[in-house]
Order: structure tokens, then C-alpha cells, then sequence
């Protein structure tokens, strides 16, 4: 099957880019039913996926096509980061902003020093090697802490404390990233590193950040209440996508960007209902994305080691990583919830939740790949990948763990169901249980469609509407 499916994709590139395709979407999902079985989140199959049918295992798919695929890392960053904006509106900001942003830099930080330090210091691993996996150390993946709060339907303090702290976690992430990067690059070439060399990528990036909210300003004016949903979708993908063609040609990443083109039009607007019909409308991309990204995964390198980095093989590093970087984020969330006076639950618990890293960090180690290049870049982007599938195994239990630990969602009978909604509250004990169940059964039947799907489905009908509306004219 195999060797029918090689054959006849190199006899059309055509054909060769539309089978890739139709593979890396199937076989992802295909893996989806076996790892549902185990609970664990969709983006750990997707990678598994990528190196599975990649070329290191049953080398399904042609280098010819996993080469020019990289645009795919952006597209995708670029829809991540406008979702992330969603989270930043004006009037929570201006009521959590300051300790949030404290908070935020202490856990991030707090990471990339401890990874730092066990790789450069203890390992050590090669200075400009170190400085880009620090700084990939700060960022979380919101995704899987996301998909585990709605699965648990927790709520509360420490749950706007989370959401809140993965959106800014990204920010400081990028902005690591940027200086760090150009310190790699100023090291490898043999130039001097100056504090221009550290000032210019930040300055690049403010700029973008400007750039992406002038950007969310001009979505704002376009969608009018006039515009159809369809057209909505339209309007947003194709300005996402220019955004990105720019940032491509000026060599900075998009991320900053798209984050502030979603913060001023959720600020802007309060439309909620775009952002959810986007997040409905990107999974196939995504899937693609981290499919991809487990193509590259180098599997004979992590049982090796790359001398651009030093003696240390990559699968040491790789562990190491994984461990430096949890107790960077534990004792971080920690210091800084506790120098901003939040509840002793926020303060024990949040680094359990933020242990998640997968989009963003995968990404970046994409971008940080194609900048540095040969050994180097392959290692990075390898030590990400391996982490990346650990964390997404480990990630989701300890977040649901911790929204257990600080009470945030209900986790007995009594608390599903309060006595509140109890019609006959002098019945006694078994009376009550039965009570109970009858409204825990009443809720279950009610309508589970999630509000992405929901926002989706609107739009779809409002289209059907339409099209029915012009049949008829004509008639």
C-alpha cells in the first residue's frame, strides 16, 4: 500500500500534495479515536501523527512536500495568537492588569531562568543554543488548559486567573523569543551583541504589535452589522492572512501582531461570536500544523546528539528541559502570586495548570529552526517536539488537578446539584438522591452543542437563508 500510494504520487506533484493532504487529515483523525480512549488532548495525536507517517517511520509523505509546508507554522500561529486576543479586553485589563502582568513575567521568567540554567550552566550545552530553548521555556499552551476548564465547567477567581495568565504568558513569551533569537543569530555569525542588536528586534516587534491593532481597527470598520456571517469569515481570514504576508516579508514574527488585531476588535466591538466562529472554523488548519510539525521530528537525532550544541545528547537535554522548565513555572506562579496578594489557592496551584506547551512554543521552535539552521535548528526544533508530546500527556491532568485542588469546579452530588434546586427539601436522604439525579438527567438532555459549533451553524443558516431568499426571487 505504501509503495502504490509513493508511486503515484511521484508521478503528479499534484497528486502528491492533494494524497499529503488527505492523509495527514485522516490518519490525525484516525488517531484521535485511539488516544480519545486514554483522555488525552487531540494535539498529542496530531504530533504523534506527523511521526508515525513521517520520514523517520513509514515515510508516507515526500520531503518534496513536508519542505514547503512551512507556511503552515504561521497561518496557524497567526489564528492562535487572534484567539488569544480575545482574552485581552479593556475593561478586564483595567481592572486586573498591573497584577496580572506581574504575575505573568514572574512564572514566564521564572522558567526560561531555570531551563537556562540547567542547560548552559549545568549541562553545558552551547551559550545560543540555551538562550532560544529559555526563552521557549515561557510560553504555555492555552489550548489544553482551555479544552480542560470546559470539560470540568470550572469557574471562578482562579479560573479568570488562568485564562488571563496563558493569554499574557504568550506575550512575554514572544518578546523572550525576539531577543533571544537575535542574540543566537549575532553569536553564530560571530558579530558583536550591542544593545542595539537587543533593542531592534523589540522595536521590530512594538511596531508590529502597533501595526496589528491599526490592523484589528480596520476588521472593526469592514464588519458592519450589515455584513452577512459568511462574509465575516471572509473578511477576517483574508486580513489574517495579509498580516501574515507582510510580517513574512519583513522576517518578524506575526504572533504580537495578531494578538492586538483580536484585543482592539474584542475591545472595540464585543463580538464574541467572530472569534467562536473562527475557532470553529480552524481545526483542519491546526491539525495540519501540528502534523507537520511531528514530519520534522527527527527521531534518530534525540537517541544522538548534534555537535553544534555540544556533548550532551538531545534526549538528556530533552528531559531536563521538561523537568527545569515544570519547577521554573511552579516556583514562579508561586513568587508571583504571592508578591500580588492573591488567594492561597491561586498561589498553591496555578503552576499546575500551566504546565501545558504545545502551539505556540512548537511554533516559535519552527521559526527558530529556520533561523539558525542545520544542526542547530533540527536539535531545537526536536528537544520542543519530544517535550511538547510530554507535556500534552502530562499537561491536562495537572491542570484538572488543579482546578480540583482549588475547588473551581463542582465535584460532589451536592454541589452539581445545591439544595437550592431542590423542590421538597424535607424529604429524607433517598428522597433527596433521587431528586438529584432527576435534575442532573433533566440537564443532560439538554441541547450540548458548544457555542463554537453553535456560531458556525448560525452562520451556515443564514447563508442557506440567503441562497433560498435569491431561488425564490427568481422563480
Amino acid at each position: 500500500m505504501n509503495q502504490i500510494i509513493r508511486n503515484a504520487m511521484q508521478a503528479n506533484q499534484i497528486a502528491s500534495v492533494i494524497i499529503s493532504l488527505a492523509l495527514m487529515l485522516f490518519l490525525g483523525f484516525a488517531m484521535t479515536r485511539i488516544t480519545k480512549r486514554f483522555h488525552l488532548p487531540n494535539v498529542t495525536a496530531y504530533i504523534l501523527t506527523g511521526i508515525l507517517i513521517g520520514p523517520y517511520c513509514a515515510d508516507l509523505i515526500p520531503m518534496a512536500v513536508i519542505d514547503h509546508m512551512d507556511f503552515l507554522s504561521d497561518i496557524a500561529l497567526a489564528f492562535i495568537a487572534f484567539s488569544t486576543g480575545e482574552f485581552f479586553r479593556l475593561k478586564t485589563l483595567r481592572k486586573n492588569g498591573m497584577r496580572m502582568i506581574i504575575l505573568t513575567v514572574f512564572e514566564a521568567c521564572m522558567a526560561s531562568f531555570a531551563v537556562f540554567l540547567a542547560t548552559y550552566c549545568v549541562l553545558g550545552v552551547s551559550l545560543t543554543f540555551s538562550l532560544v530553548l529559555a526563552a521557549l521555556a515561557s510560553a504555555t499552551a492555552p489550548a489544553s488548559t482551555m479544552m480542560t476548564i470546559r470539560q470540568t465547567g470550572a469557574h471562578g477567581d482562579f479560573v479568570d486567573t488562568i485564562l488571563q495568565v496563558v493569554a499574557l504568558d504568550d506575550a512575554v513569551g514572544l518578546i523572550a523569543y525576539s531577543i533571544a533569537i537575535s542574540a543566537a543569530i549575532a553569536l553564530n555569525t560571530g558579530t558583536k551583541v550591542d544593545i542595539i542588536s537587543i533593542i531592534e528586534p523589540i522595536a521590530a516587534n512594538a511596531g508590529v504589535f502597533i501595526l496589528g491593532g491599526l490592523t484589528g481597527l480596520l476588521l472593526k470598520m469592514l464588519i458592519t452589522a450589515k455584513r452577512s456571517d459568511d462574509n465575516r469569515l471572509i473578511i477576517t481570514v483574508s486580513l489574517l492572512f495579509a498580516f501574515c504576508g507582510v510580517c513574512s516579508v519583513l522576517g518578524i514574527s506575526p504572533l504580537l501582531g495578531c494578538m492586538a488585531m483580536g484585543a482592539v476588535y474584542i475591545s472595540l466591538t464585543d463580538d464574541d461570536k467572530l472569534f467562536m466562529q473562527l475557532n470553529y472554523f480552524t481545526p483542519p488548519i491546526l491539525q495540519l500544523f501540528f502534523i507537520r510539525s511531528g514530519l520534522a521530528f527527527n527521531l534518530g537525532m534525540l537517541a544522538g546528539g548534534s555537535h553544534a550544541i555540544g556533548s550532551v545528547s538531545l534526549l538528556t537535554i530533552g528531559i531536563v528541559y521538561f523537568f527545569s522548565r515544570i519547577a521554573g513555572k511552579y516556583a514562579g506562579s508561586f513568587i508571583g502570586a504571592a508578591i500580588t496578594g492573591r488567594s492561597s489557592g491561586i498561589r498553591n496551584y496555578l503552576g499546575l495548570a500551566l504546565i501545558p506547551q504545545a502551539g505556540v512554543a512548537i511554533g516559535l521552535a519552527a521559526l527558530g529552526a529556520r533561523a539558525l539552521g542545520g544542526e542547530m535548528g533540527d536539535a531545537l526544533e526536536t528537544v520542543i517536539l519530544a517535550s511538547s508530546v510530554l507535556y500534552e500527556l502530562l499537561g491536562p491532568g495537572c491542570a484538572k488537578l488543579s482546578l480540583y485542588l482549588s475547588h473551581s469546579y463542582p465535584a460532589t452530588l451536592e454541589d452539581i446539584v445545591p439544595d437550592e434546586a431542590i423542590p421538597d427539601k424535607t424529604a429524607d436522604a433517598v428522597e433527596l438522591l433521587i431528586q438529584r439525579i432527576q435534575a442532573i438527567q433533566n440537564d443532560l438532555g439538554k441541547d450540548c452543542v458548544s457555542a463554537e459549533e453553535q456560531a458556525f451553524q448560525e452562520a451556515a443558516e443564514a447563508q442557506l437563508a440567503a441562497m433560498m431568499s435569491i431561488s425564490g426571487r427568481r422563480n
